[in-house]
């Protein structure tokens, strides 16, 4: 399999597609995060066209870059090569039966906003400048937070056991407080700050650091301590349909939740 990088945002999404589809025919749960991702790049597209950025043109060449260490990291996957370490547990994860479909969301947002992002935000800026990149850098991860936020109430949908779960228990709420997008978010802001200034000499062992860090935090979003595990394998094996089968139920929301930020 080519190794594919875009050059534009209806690259990103032709790429993200092509995954997606891949995924079906595969029974992969690599296509889970593929759909969330995708449904964020059609809405910094939408963005963009509606002049909702500070800088459409800087937020697309942003979104390229940010775009092509997810499409490296599963290109290299697929060649059984070594992606970088937050993107190779996130996508080992996904050959386990164990981890429900929000964990395998988390694993994919983890090594994207957590490593990625800052990285992105760097290469697009200097350090002069970055701070004139703010204001997209969090509309962005507004997008985000609402997606994961519509999220649980998605897998409900497909899912009704999850409901049960969720009201008998307020421990499960843990899980969702600990993973926060808000921590996760200024945690890639201040990485990015930090990265714009790393000498060229220094930033390969940067990333590194970096990336071990957060796959620190993926190896706890795939075992939150023995309570959270073990509800989580419980709503798993409740779970219904083939992951081709998940697959479409998600885009089918992702439709739907398209079909209302366009009307």
């Amino acid at each position: 399999m080519s190794m594919k990088q875009a050059t534009t945002i209806d690259e990103v999404i032709q790429f993200l597609d092509e995954i997606i589809e891949k995924s079906k025919i595969d029974q992969s749960n690599l296509g889970l995060f593929a759909i969330l991702y995708r449904e964020v790049t059609v809405r910094v597209k939408l963005g963009i066209q509606a002049g909702s950025f500070q800088n459409g043109e800087r937020m697309e060449k942003l979104d390229v870059i940010f775009a092509n260490r997810y499409l490296k990291a599963y290109y290299q996957y697929q060649a059984k090569e070594k992606p970088s370490e937050c993107w190779g547990f996130a996508f080992e994860q996904a050959e386990d039966f164990w981890p429900i479909v929000l964990q395998h969301l988390l694993l994919g947002i983890n090594a994207h906003i957590n490593l990625d992002l800052g990285i992105a935000s760097a290469q697009v800026s200097t350090v002069e400048d970055i701070e004139d990149l703010k204001s997209d850098f969090d509309k962005i991860n507004f997008i985000l937070s609402n997606l994961v936020g519509g999220v649980e109430k998605c897998l409900i949908k497909i899912w009704p056991t999850l409901t049960w779960i969720l009201k008998a228990t307020g421990k499960i709420d843990n899980f969702f407080i600990d993973f926060s997008m808000e921590t996760a978010r200024n945690g890639a802001w201040k990485f990015a700050n930090e990265f714009v200034a790393v000498p060229e000499n220094q930033i390969e062992a940067c990333i590194k650091l970096r990336d071990e860090r957060i796959t620190e935090i993926a190896r706890l979003v795939s075992n939150p301590g023995y309570f959270v595990s073990a509800v989580f394998k419980f709503i798993r094996l409740f779970e219904r349909g083939t992951i081709a089968q998940k697959i479409i139920d998600m885009q089918i929301m992702e439709e739907k939740n398209m079909e209302c930020v366009v009307a």
